[in-house]
C-alpha cells in the first residue's frame, strides 16, 4: 500500500546522518548535541527514590504539581514574571514535544510562520504538517542577529506566528533586549503569536544575561516558552522538558498535549521536583560550561580554524574558509573519514542551505575528549 506522503521533503536528519558516519568511521563524536559525561548522581538517586516509593503510573496529565509549583518559583525569581502552576505550565517530553504541541495547537493551513534561519530542525516540518507555510529569514554571521526591518517586511496578513531561539542552536550567539523589544512591538502591532525556544536559558556566557520571553510583559502574554530538562541537567535521553504560556494559550495546548502524550515520565518529574529545590543546580551551569568552552578554544587557538567564542549553549561555530574551498557537508565527510572528527555542517539549518563555510561543534564533553578533538582540528 502507499502512503500519501504529508512530509515528503523530510529526509533523515543530519544529526542522525553524522552520528552513524561517526560510528561507521571510528571518529570522535562532536556531532550530536549531548553530553558524554553523567548527570549528577543526587538527581539520579532523586529519580530512584521516587521509582522506589511507588510513582510508576501515569502522572497528571499537566505534569507532577511539585513540579509545576517549583518551575513557577523559578521563571518568577529569574524573570518577574509568575505562571499560575493549576493552568499556565505543562510538562513534556521534551522541548520538542513541547514546539511541535504549540504549533499543531496554534497553525491552520496558509498559516505564515515566520522562522530565523539557521533553525533547529523541528520547526519547520511542525509547521508544515499542520498546512502552515513556512517564512525562513536567513540570518548571517558573525553574530546571527535579526534584521527587524526584515522581519516587519515579510509580515503579511497571513503570518500568525515567529519562532526565537535564543541562546541560538547551532550559532552560539544571544539576542539582546532591544531584539526581544523590536519583536514584542511587532507582534502587538501584527496580532502575532510567539514561540520562544529557551532550552539554552542556563547556558550564558561573559556575563551576559538572558533575555526570556517572560521578561516582557505585553509579549509574553501571547507566547509559548518552551524549555528543557535534558539539555540543562545532562540528561537529554529522559526526553523531560516544559511549555508555559499564558491561560488561553496553554488550554488550547494542552488539547493537544492529552491526546498526544498524555503526560510524562512520572518518577523523572518527581526526582527533578526534589533536584529543583537546590537553585545552584542550574544557577551554576554558565561558570561550569563556560570553563568548558574556554578549555577548548583555548586548545585550537593555534589551529587555522576561525571562530568568534560561543555566548551560550554548548556549541561553538568554527570557520574553516582559510582551510578549504569545499562546501561544508563534504568538508564535514572527509573530517569525518579522513581526520577521525565527527562534526555538523550548518548549511543543512540555512535559507536554500547557504554555505557559510561553518561547523558547529559540541563541547559539552570531557577535557579528555576535547583535548582529543583539539589534537585533531589543530593538525588540518
Amino acid at each position: 500500500m502507499n502512503l500519501s506522503s504529508k512530509l515528503p521533503h523530510v529526509e533523515t536528519t543530519i544529526f542522525t546522518v553524522m552520528s552513524k558516519m561517526a560510528a561507521d568511521f571510528g571518529a570522535l563524536n562532536l556531532s550530536q548535541g549531548f553530553p558524554n559525561f553523567e548527570s549528577d548522581p543526587n538527581l539520579v538517586d532523586a529519580v530512584a527514590r521516587a521509582m522506589k516509593q511507588g510513582f510508576n503510573q501515569y502522572a497528571p496529565m499537566q505534569g507532577d504539581l511539585k513540579l509545576r509549583e517549583t518551575i513557577s518559583e523559578k521563571v518568577f525569581s529569574l524573570y518577574g514574571k509568575y505562571y499560575h502552576p493549576a493552568t499556565e505550565i505543562t510538562i513534556t517530553a521534551g522541548a520538542t514535544q513541547a514546539i511541535f504541541t504549540a504549533i499543531a495547537a496554534s497553525i491552520h493551513p496558509g498559516d505564515e510562520v515566520i522562522v530565523f534561519a539557521p533553525a533547529y530542525d523541528c520547526y519547520e516540518p511542525a509547521i508544515e504538517l499542520f498546512g502552515g507555510v513556512v517564512k525562513p529569514i536567513q540570518l548571517n554571521p558573525p553574530f546571527y542577529r535579526p534584521d527587524w526591518e526584515e522581519v516587519s517586511e515579510t509580515i503579511t496578513s497571513n503570518t500568525k506566528m515567529i519562532i526565537i531561539n535564543s541562546p541560538h542552536n547551532p550559532s552560539g550567539m544571544l539576542l539582546a533586549k532591544e531584539d526581544m523589544l523590536r519583536l514584542q512591538e511587532l507582534a502587538e502591532k501584527h496580532n502575532l503569536l510567539v514561540i520562544s525556544d529557551e532550552v539554552y536559558e542556563h547556558i550564558i556566557f561573559d556575563g551576559e544575561t538572558h533575555q526570556s520571553a517572560a521578561r516582557f510583559e505585553a509579549l509574553s502574554e501571547r507566547t509559548f516558552i518552551t524549555a528543557s530538562f535534558g539539555k540543562t541537567f545532562h540528561n537529554t535521553g529522559w526526553k523531560m522538558g516544559y511549555c508555559i504560556a499564558p491561560q488561553s494559550l496553554m488550554k488550547e495546548f494542552q488539547k493537544v498535549h492529552q491526546y498526544n502524550v498524555f503526560c510524562v515520565n512520572h518518577p523523572v518529574q518527581k526526582g527533578l521536583a526534589a533536584y529543583l529545590q537546590d537553585p545552584q543546580h542550574y544557577l551554576a551551569l554558565p561558570q561550569f560550561y563556560e570553563a568548558k568552552r574556554d578549555f577548548f578554544l583555548k586548545a585550537i587557538q593555534g589551529s587555522r580554524f576561525n571562530f568568534i567564542p560561543s555566548k551560550g549553549t554548548y556549541f561553538q561555530l568554527l570557520d574553516y574558509s582559510a582551510i578549504s574551498d569545499e562546501v561544508d557537508v563534504a568538508f564535514a565527510e572527509r573530517l569525518t573519514k579522513e581526520f577521525k572528527l565527527a562534526t555538523i555542517p550548518t548549511s543543512v539549518f540555512n535559507k536554500d542551505k547557504k554555505d557559510f563555510k561553518q561547523l558547529r561543534v559540541c563541547f559539552a564533553k570531557t577535557e579528555e575528549t576535547l583535548k582529543l578533538a583539539a589534537a585533531i582540528l589543530n593538525e588540518i
